[in-house]
């Protein structure tokens, strides 16, 4: 165990080394930090599973009903995570700064501001759903479209929970804490997952069903993540006179970290959109092994989801304290561990694919494409995804956050569609030229971010 520790210390540790007081984040606190990340994230994939196994059980309608409206969905939870996301790194920086009376001041602000948006959000798509699906999915079956209309309208009362989850748990990440937010989630999943038993082989609620389950489990995980944001042993904490003023300034600094963030959001959902209209073009044999291939593209990335969060709060508090040189040290140590775990994690990955094929009733030509397209991405995510996911994350951290959206917007719209349309229609390699493509992206971005690392212009922004 000791030789095992010793060989882990030497990969993770940078070469260039910081005193020993300046290190704000041991190895045991790093660990305490990102391994309940990595479990939330897993956990969450998983019951997307359990879910979609479930509402199966509903008939093709409910099934084509929920997968099209939480692509609707997701655009506008990436909105209330990028707000989230812009608080979380403010908040960071004054828990850097020991600066506990603006740091509560925003915390407050975030949550009052979520809540706020989120319902305005939430009016809109109650008013005009049906016109919306009607733009969006127009050319559905009628079953098709009411168990959308259906869905929508009862997943839309969920989004100011949503909105406040995110925010809270955003706040919590920012202080260490995410043990708090993984045990919140695998109570929320527990409940979602009952509930939809329930209401899909009980009560045989179709549709509604689905939905309500969800929203209770949301609407729980809003309601205890806010409640413990007030306790005032936290680093700090909600206050009722502080949430129910406006502060300009605080929503200000929030708001220049996240409206980036959620642009470049934005315009990720919009390409995943239009590469799905491309993959439509290529018959169903590369439809079924890109959307198989998908499901194990998601398990492979989650070394870096998980770790996106690790950097915001390490890299904020690092730079709230004014200490750059910390900063630097553990984004290397942050990156080092990224990478090392994801090469990992990708090899066992690409290894299950091979077991897991026998579940699926797919013809050999499916399956070998399947089996292509894991290879490509995961040698691709394990190498260059921690460059091209959790660093900009980093930046952002450090109040650099014009650098990452333009970047994410020219290798979005030039690497991935431009590409995707080169190699999978021009070249004719189907689903294989995407994903060829979407690793294209990966490489350009990463060699993008480097050197913008190495420049070290990040490090001379400021956020508080």
């Amino acid at each position: 165990m000791i030789a095992v520790n010793a060989v882990i210390t030497r990969i993770i540790e940078p070469k260039t080394q910081i005193e020993d007081h300046r290190k704000r984040f041991s190895n045991s606190d790093l660990k305490r930090l990102i391994i309940p990340l990595f479990w939330e994230q897993l956990l969450v994939m998983l019951v997307g599973i359990v879910d979609t196994l479930m509402v199966s059980y509903a008939g093709e309608a409910a099934v084509s009903g929920v997968s099209l409206v939480n692509m609707f969905n997701i655009v506008f939870i990436n909105l209330f995570t990028a707000l989230a996301s812009g608080g979380a790194v403010v908040v960071s920086q004054y828990i850097g700064n020991k600066d506990r009376s603006n740091g509560n001041t925003s915390a407050s602000q975030l949550v009052m501001f979520s809540l706020l948006f989120s319902a305005l959000v939430m009016g809109i798509v109650l008013l005009f759903n049906r016109s919306l699906l009607g733009l969006l999915f127009g050319r559905v079956e009628p079953d098709v479209m009411e168990a959308c209309v259906t869905y929508l309208r009862i997943s839309a009362y969920s989004y100011p929970a949503i909105a406040l989850y995110s925010a809270g748990a955003a706040l919590y990440r920012s202080m260490g804490q995410t043990r708090t937010t993984m045990v919140i989630s695998i109570a929320s999943n527990g409940i979602n997952v009952v509930g939809n038993a329930i209401g899909i082989f009980v009560l045989r609620a179709g549709v509604s069903g689905v939905a309500y389950p969800s929203l209770i489990a949301r609407v729980f995980s809003a309601a205890v993540i806010v409640i413990l944001c007030f306790q005032k042993k936290n680093a700090v904490s909600l206050q009722w006179k502080k949430i129910l003023a406006w502060n300009w300034e605080a929503i200000g600094r929030i708001l220049r970290i996240a409206l980036p963030n959620g642009i470049e959001s934005g315009l990720f959902q919009l390409a995943k959109v239009a590469l799905s209209s491309i993959t439509a073009l290529f018959g169903t044999a590369q439809i079924a092994a890109n959307g198989v291939a998908q499901s194990f593209w998601s398990m492979a990335a989650l070394i870096g989801v998980a770790m996106s969060p690790a950097f915001i709060t390490v890299i904020g508090q690092c730079m709230g304290a004014g200490d750059v040189e910390a900063a630097d040290y553990y984004m290397k140590k942050l990156l080092r561990i990224t990478v090392s775990a994801s090469i990992v994690w990708n090899l066992l990955i690409f290894v299950a694919v091979f077991p897991a094929m026998g579940f699926y009733a797919l013809s050999e030509e499916t399956v070998r494409l399947v089996i292509i397209l894991v290879a490509i991405h995961n040698l691709f995510n394990a190498a260059f995804f921690p460059f091209a996911g959790p660093l900009p994350n980093g930046f952002r951290a450090a109040g650099d956050v014009k650098f990452p959206m333009y970047t994410a917007i020219f290798t979005t719209v030039i690497c991935r569609v431009i590409f995707s349309v080169i190699f999978a229609i021009w070249m004719n390699l189907g689903v294989i030229g995407i994903a060829w493509a979407m690793c294209a992206d990966w490489v350009i971005k990463s060699i993008l971010m480097i050197v913008h690392y190495r420049r070290g212009k990040w490090k001379g922004h400021r956020v508080i």
